[in-house]
């Protein structure tokens, strides 16, 4: 495989940014992750957290080199981190489950699969044109899907910001999986939470990603994001992947997974509370990481049972 890929985040006008993102690859699959931690309910970063660690050990041990069922695995990765979520709470006695939307990418085979829960978007966009984009689990959305809503009110409509679906809530999440993607060299994969989409129109992400590369597109999108939100900008995140980009293959960002030993991932994700400076209410790093491995300790074990089955 090749491809290029950029991700940058910027907190906006919050004190916390609970947003998260990052990828891994081996020589024959790569993932694409970001979770947007809801800031309606406690610790939302934990929870972005808690999911990203989660899929993330789950692709590196299955990945081998690549995923033999990606719908299965994009599925039951997303269960997971849910039920994972959950017994942090349990462990920890908080008083509520902190939540996170969810929005994951597999590649491989020159083929992509993703899903979603909630409002993190994926946009897949080719010569400008936005091929499929996800549809947001939202209450604005389904009054529009029913028709007592217009498409022009998204941005305004009051109750916009609601969501029906995400990782953490009482009940299991629903799942929502695309279809196969066949890409072609040129195509491009946008994640991006809704600091970004929520400000920007999608006729500018395709016309900035067309016209530039995604190592400069992507922070100048982010830039203009938090621009017009100014003191009200909420945390902007963005994961960018052009597949076998035309970049030279000195560029940082143009990845050849060919080169890589048999076995091998790479990953940018990372367990530790990226944003805050401060701990929050004593969720400190420690903690997290300490969370972090008991999750990839159940998450081994879990897949020695079943491999026995």
């Amino acid at each position: 495989m090749r491809f290029s890929v950029y991700q940058e985040s910027q907190i906006g006008g919050r004190k916390v940014n609970q947003d998260r993102m990052g990828y891994s690859y081996t020589r024959d699959a790569l993932l694409l992750l970001l979770a947007d931690g809801m800031g309606g309910h406690a610790h939302g970063e934990i929870a972005a957290t808690i999911a990203m660690q989660t899929i993330g050990a789950m692709f590196q041990q299955q990945a081998d080199p690549y995923i033999k069922k990606p719908e299965r695995f994009l599925e039951d990765s997303f269960f997971a981190a849910h039920r994972e979520i959950h017994r942090y709470r349990a462990a920890h006695g908080m008083p509520e489950t902190p939540r996170t939307t969810i929005v994951t990418c597999v590649v491989q085979h020159n083929t992509a699969y993703w899903a979603h829960c909630g409002d993190s978007r994926l946009y897949w966009m080719r010569d400008g044109e936005i091929l499929a984009r996800t549809r947001d689990h939202s209450r604005i959305e389904t009054l529009i899907a029913q028709g007592r809503a217009d498409p022009s009110e998204r941005a305004t409509h009051p109750d916009r910001n609601k969501l029906f679906n995400c990782l953490g809530a009482p009940n299991l999440p629903i799942v929502e999986i695309s279809r196969r993607a066949s890409l072609q060299a040129g195509d491009v994969m946008l994640l991006c939470s809704d600091g970004l989409w929520g400000v920007l129109p999608d006729n500018v992400l395709a016309q900035s990603l067309q016209n530039k590369t995604i190592v400069r597109a992507v922070p100048e999108l982010i830039n203009s994001a938090t621009s017009i939100a100014g003191k009200n900008s909420d945390n902007v995140t963005a994961l960018a992947m052009m597949w076998e980009s035309g970049s030279s293959l000195a560029d940082p960002n143009t990845v050849t997974t060919n080169v890589l030993p048999p076995g091998a991932v790479t990953t940018t994700i990372q367990s530790a509370l990226q944003s805050a400076a401060e701990p929050v209410d004593g969720y400190d790093d420690s903690a997290i990481e300490k969370a972090i491995e008991e999750i990839r300790g159940a998450i081994e074990k879990s897949t020695r049972i079943t491999s026995r089955n």
